[in-house]
This record gives structure tokens, sequence and C-alpha cells, in this order.
């Protein structure tokens, strides 16, 4: 399994053009590719902000994406909270979703596919970029 960041997860079902061919590649060959849902909440939260917009009502978006086939949302674990806490303590000072997608890909041992250079410069987790 692979563990999705919310742009990564916007890409793959909307432009997958965006997408490096690495993390093509990688979400092609998984039987299951995770996603967190505070990547719901951060997209929901970027389109009522006007910060991005997507081609049909959200509603109708977040329900065709989150049905697409390998797509897991995974289960939001206490572990996974107490994780995502810790994560400041071990020099990552990212935003509260980042933090929850990386503790979300580290719980379950999986790849966290983004192309975010903080995220993907931290030491403890594998990113697929």
């Amino acid at each position: 399994m692979i563990v999705l960041d919310t742009h990564a997860w916007i890409w793959w079902v909307s432009r997958p053009g965006k997408l490096s061919p690495q993390a093509r590649a990688s979400i092609d060959h998984e039987e299951v590719v995770g996603l967190c849902p505070v990547s719901c909440w951060e997209i929901a939260t970027k389109v009522v902000q006007g910060r991005i917009a997507l081609d049909r009502d959200l509603r109708i978006w977040m329900k065709q994406a989150l049905a697409v086939p390998r797509l897991d949302l995974l289960k939001l674990d206490p572990e996974i909270s107490i994780r995502a806490a810790e994560l400041g303590s071990e020099g990552f000072h990212g935003d509260p979703a980042d933090r929850m997608i990386m503790a979300t890909a580290l719980f379950h041992r999986a790849g966290l596919v983004t192309k975010d250079r903080r995220i993907r410069s931290f030491p403890h987790i594998s990113s697929i970029w």
C-alpha cells in the first residue's frame, strides 16, 4: 500500500499528467492506494476558501473521487493522531494536515506520494515523487 498526499489524490483522479512518472508508476503498481481522511477536509476547506476550484460541485467531486477503484479511505486511528503530534518534536513543523497525512503513512508503513519538498526531505518518511 501507498498513501497519497492531498494534491496527489486530486491529480490522480482529475489531472494524472501532473503526477511524476515515478508517482504514476507507484500508484499503478499498488493494489491498495490509501487516503488519510484529513485530505477530504483539506480539499473542502480550500474549495470553500476559493484556493482551489473543482470542475463540479464539491460533494459530487468528493463522492466520485472516493469511489475510484483501489482507493481505500483509511481509518483515523488514535495512534495516528498521537504520531502526528509527535512529528513536531521530531523537527517537522508543517501544518496539521501534513502531519496527519505523514502519520498515516508512517502508521501503515507505507510510502507517501507527495510533491511537497518539506515532506520529502523529512528523514523518517518514505516518499515517492
